[in-house]
């Protein structure tokens, strides 16, 4: 009897694996019938399967887990039946599996997460001042190039980088990325009691803040440093919440570093770690789940507790992390090293990867940045190079298949550029005025003022990368703040960058504005570029100019002087500063007005344009300027287009003007048209530099085409004037038909 059962067992263990490897082997067979193995498995492949293709695999997998379950039963029966005490099939004392064949059907494989193709991915980035929120837009890039979900980026700024960013994020106009801002001031007094050497600052703290700082229904979030470039899909990395177990709530990589080993030299004493402690350049938070576990309560009770010895932080952030993790190990989990390839000095990141294919995230976590030595850093700082110039204009693309949220900018732009007549001759003016340019201002470091002079002015200009070479003598000429719009690519935004941080002229100045309008479409969009920087002048009044012109030495403080002595809080009025020309490249720049009139008798200068285009400076009246000692006023004329100072809030640029043409005239006319005196000042010069003509006014000059186009936006301003201003502007209209 009792050889009979044992018989009836083995055939039954038999038959049990038996189904069991017919049944994988079908799912097997199955999935390469779809040309792809199964569900992001790390044992059959890592591309997650379509939507139709996970339907029929999970009811395969449902009818396997039935059978198998029945087959349990089948077996527990007959081991029911058993007398030699032996424990059930499957269980064991290390995988603590209950009896009865309870224990799930597990494989080999660890769990995973599928990234469905339009699920919101949320990354999380602290970004505070100028230089880190260059950093991060390279970061950006670097996500957008390899994405294929939507996103929502989540930044707890201070004021500098949220103006920045904003601005990048709202002319940008990705697809399918969304942005919010946190203000970190709000958080600082969460942090601001713990003493930190990190050069970082404040800053490099606020992740820990971030249950309480990000919405209360966001569960969880990816957590980045601005010195992080993606070189693979992000959602790869949001896959791997799939893999957490329960009581896992934080995703690190482990550091590279030996620093918190104690050893780099004598007398080290790092903040307590689990081995090698962890790098908090890439974090994975399951944020509902650390809510739950009181992380605020927890990581300041350790902060306490271990600030009585260590007295301040050495790696911000990091040190709290790890001193939380040492006390509590069943929190992290730890994430493959290619996830945050630690480019620092002395780290042991080379062995994260063996082929290119291996890396996922680089992290230039070192002060050295770029200089940081590594045997492949050639490598890494190439890849890095080409998120830097990379055009960010590409990565306006659509996610086919995925519904993006209405956005009212982007669908009036849409229908508006639906609305032109591509049959139209003008239909390149009309097209380049549409057209949205990306934004980045504050560029370089900038000084806000925090309490402004009644009567400070900043000079405003625009420029191409072939002006850059006036941008040390202008800074020699006006010592006030300077608000510069530059039109540029990504990749000369750079070149400028290196420039003007090499050169001890512009280095040295905290107040000149860099705005960069990156490039799209044929056109020079001049008056946008105006625009742009008359918005983002931080004084009362502004200097409008031309980067090819040297201001006298002194106006700064002779412009002051005259919008107080002419009251002009108190009345509406444009000063104007003549202009000159010299046609030498090499000029002993006058320091006076008498100087300036014994060259223009000698004629080492002229008025300028008096040769070419005498109309547009001609009501200047230079005759009457040669022996005035006091402000006088002058009449508007048609083509009068002088340079002004006037009020911050004066009339915007019109910017259907693009390129060569009528940019300055429609200005002054609009002045005019709102009652503006227009009065000369006796004592002010201004001289234009000779340089080669611009590609635009080539344009101009040859083609007829671009002519007529320029009068039929002339004649479409003068309507658009009229109907602003009534009768008043008729003046404009009879003036234009009369020449």
């Amino acid at each position: 009897m009792l050889r009979s059962w044992r018989v009836k067992l083995k055939l039954l263990l038999a038959t049990v694996i038996l189904a069991v490897l017919l049944s994988w082997l079908y799912l097997f067979m199955g999935s390469l019938e779809y040309g792809r193995f199964l569900l992001l498995s790390p044992c059959l492949g890592e591309q997650p399967s379509r939507d139709v293709e996970r339907e029929a695999l999970a009811l395969q997998v449902r009818r396997v887990e039935e059978e198998n379950q029945q087959l349990r039963r089948q077996l527990g029966q007959v081991q029911a039946d058993g007398s030699d005490g032996s424990p059930p099939w499957g269980a064991s004392a290390e995988d603590g599996s209950p009896p009865g064949g309870e224990r799930s059907n597990r494989t080999a494989c660890p769990k995973q997460w599928v990234v469905h193709k339009c699920e919101l991915l949320h990354v999380a980035i602290v970004c505070a001042g100028h230089n880190a929120s260059r950093d991060v837009v390279t970061l950006v890039k670097s996500i957008l190039f390899h994405r294929k979900n939507p996103l929502h980026f989540h930044f707890i700024t201070d004021s500098v980088a949220h103006q920045i960013l904003q601005t990048l994020f709202q002319s940008w106009m990705v697809p399918s990325v969304h942005v919010s801002f946190y203000n970190a001031d709000e958080l600082k007094p969460e942090v601001s009691w713990i003493p930190n050497k990190h050069y970082s600052g404040i800053y490099g703290l606020m992740k820990l803040t971030l249950t309480k700082a990000l919405p209360s229904n966001l569960s969880k979030v990816i957590v980045l440093d601005t010195d992080i470039t993606f070189a693979t899909d992000i959602a790869e990395l949001w896959a791997v919440f799939g893999k957490f177990s329960d009581k896992q709530v934080i995703g690190l990589v482990e550091n590279q570093s030996d620093w918190y080993l104690g050893n780099l030299w004598k007398n080290h004493r790092p903040w307590p770690a689990l081995g090698r402690g962890f790098n908090t350049g890439v974090i994975l938070l399951l944020l509902d789940r650390l809510r739950r576990l009181g992380w605020e309560q927890m990581w300041r009770l350790t902060a306490e507790r271990e600030l009585m010895s260590m007295l301040s932080t050495s790696l911000a952030d990091q040190d709290i992390f790890n001193a939380v993790i040492k006390q509590n190990p069943a929190l992290v989990y730890r994430l493959p090293c290619f996830w945050n390839v630690q480019l620092s000095d002395h780290t042991r990141s080379e062995q994260c990867y063996t082929e290119v294919s291996d890396l996922k995230v680089i992290h230039w976590n070192s002060p050295k940045k770029l200089r940081v030595k590594n045997k492949h850093v050639e490598f890494f700082r190439n890849l890095y190079l080409t998120f830097l110039e990379y055009d960010g204009n590409l990565l306006r693309r659509e996610l086919f298949g995925c519904a993006s949220l209405p956005s009212p900018p982007s669908n009036q732009l849409q229908q508006a550029l639906e609305e032109l007549d591509e049959d139209d001759p003008c239909y390149d003016f009309r097209r380049q005025h549409l057209t949205q340019h990306r934004i980045h201002l504050f560029f370089l470091q900038y000084e806000f003022l925090a309490l402004p002079n009644p009567a400070d002015v900043t000079l405003v200009a625009q420029l191409s990368m072939d002006r850059l070479q006036m941008l040390e003598a202008i800074c020699k000429h006006w010592a006030g703040p300077i608000s510069l719009a530059l039109y540029m690519s990504d990749a000369e935004a750079q070149q400028f960058l290196r420039y003007a941080q090499a050169s001890e002229v512009l280095s040295a100045r905290r107040n000149v504005a860099y705005h960069i309008v990156y490039k799209e479409g044929q056109f020079y969009p001049i008056n946008l570029l105006r625009n742009v920087a008359l918005a983002n002048a931080q004084t009362p009044y502004v200097f409008l100019t031309d980067i090819d012109f040297l201001p006298m030495y002194g106006l700064y403080d002779y412009l002051r002087n005259s919008i107080q002595q002419l009251e002009l809080p108190h009345r509406k009025a444009a000063l104007i500063v003549p202009a000159f020309e010299t046609l030498h490249y090499r000029l002993t720049f006058p320091k006076s007005k008498a100087e300036l009139l014994s060259m223009l008798d000698m004629g080492s200068l002229y008025t300028f344009r008096y040769h070419v285009w005498p109309k547009g400076h001609a009501p200047t009246d230079y005759a009457k300027w040669r022996t005035a000692t006091v402000p006088y006023r002058v009449a508007w004329q048609p083509d009068f287009e002088p340079y002004v100072v006037v009020r911050r809030d004066c009339p915007k640029y019109d910017q259907r003007f693009v390129g060569f043409g009528w940019n300055k005239v429609s200005h002054i006319m609009e002045l005019d048209a709102q009652e503006y005196e227009l009065l000369v000042l006796p004592n002010a010069f201004m001289i234009h530099m000779p340089h080669a003509p611009s590609f635009d006014i080539s344009k101009f000059r040859l083609s007829a085409g671009y002519r007529g186009c320029l009068q039929t936006l002339r004649e479409e301003f003068h309507q658009d004037l009229s109907r602003r201003y009534g009768a008043a502007a008729l003046k404009y209209l009879t003036a234009e038909r009369s020449l």
